[in-house]
């Protein structure tokens, strides 16, 4: 590996450190066991870490997007079960068509509860003695998005899973598993975690229409992990239904036509992505 400036690749070693660094660097290099040099010629310092401040950049701007989608999924959780069944509705057992796990769910976000330290959950605890636990809009605030994905999931009434997914343009079968498969993604940006060349195992279920939406998709490989391609068509598809005057597409392309190898592979990105039509 070529390193142009050794003073300034000691200060990314120690600020970033090499084990973090090394991730980056993993692609550039021969496989394992291969005879010669380690890394492919032409690798620099320079490269990886560019690389890294795209993947960085990257976790930004997903986050951000990411943050419209759960707010808007939220909001339409908690105006669906209030409206059909009061402030307190949500803590029916009969809504959720497995016992053991709505209890689960319950367990922890009773604890939630108890522990925040919103000022919203405190007016309520110090106002009011039953029910002891908030009404579903104030829980909405403070549920984990991957806390607010198990509880919609759970509901076992379709017709009011799809209720709540109708404003975001998508079927429940489509919005259950894509849920999950965001919050992966939204844990792993704010935690910093590498996400331009990851594969996620817990994967989402591809829809088959609008045609606009499957003329975009990439046909997820059937036993590999999924790559971030299809969750960011998503985002973009989610984005026009909650926000249409969004620019959140154009800042991303812009930033992908950044990427310091313009190999955007490792994404799943297909070969002609920017002809498809939610990309036009």
């Amino acid at each position: 590996m070529a390193i142009p400036d050794k003073a300034r690749a000691e200060h990314w070693l120690r600020h970033v450190s090499y084990y973090r660094l090394s991730a980056y660097w993993l692609p550039f290099e021969h496989p394992k066991g291969n005879p010669g040099q380690r890394f492919l010629p032409g690798t620099s310092f320079d490269t990886v870490t560019a690389l890294y401040d795209f993947d960085r950049r990257l976790r930004l701007v997903v986050l951000d997007a990411i943050e419209r989608i759960e707010v808007a999924v939220r909001g339409s959780w908690a105006y669906e079960l209030a409206q059909r069944f009061g402030p307190h509705g949500y803590l029916d057992a009969r809504l959720y068509y497995h016992p053991g796990k709505y209890q689960e769910n319950l367990v922890r976000l009773t604890k939630d509860v108890a522990n925040s330290p919103e000022t919203y959950i405190d007016h309520y605890r110090r106002t009011y003695d039953t029910p002891a636990m908030p009404p579903v809009w104030m829980v909405a605030e403070m549920m984990s998005f991957g806390q607010l994905s198990r509880w919609y999931a759970l509901l076992g009434d379709r017709a009011l899973r799809n209720a709540i997914a109708r404003p975001l343009g998508l079927p429940e079968a489509v919005l259950v598993p894509l849920l999950k498969h965001l919050s992966t993604i939204r844990n792993s940006c704010a935690h910093h975690a590498r996400l331009w060349n990851r594969g996620f195992l817990l994967r989402m279920r591809v829809p088959s229409k609008p045609a606009a939406l499957l003329n975009t998709l990439e046909p997820p490989a059937a036993h590999a992990p999924a790559q971030l391609y299809n969750a960011l068509v998503l985002i973009v598809y989610l984005l026009r239904q909650v926000d249409p005057t969004s620019v959140w597409r154009d800042e991303l392309t812009t930033l992908l036509n950044q990427h310091p190898t313009s190999d955007l592979c490792a994404m799943g990105f297909p070969s002609g992505w920017d002809a498809r039509p939610l990309w036009r």
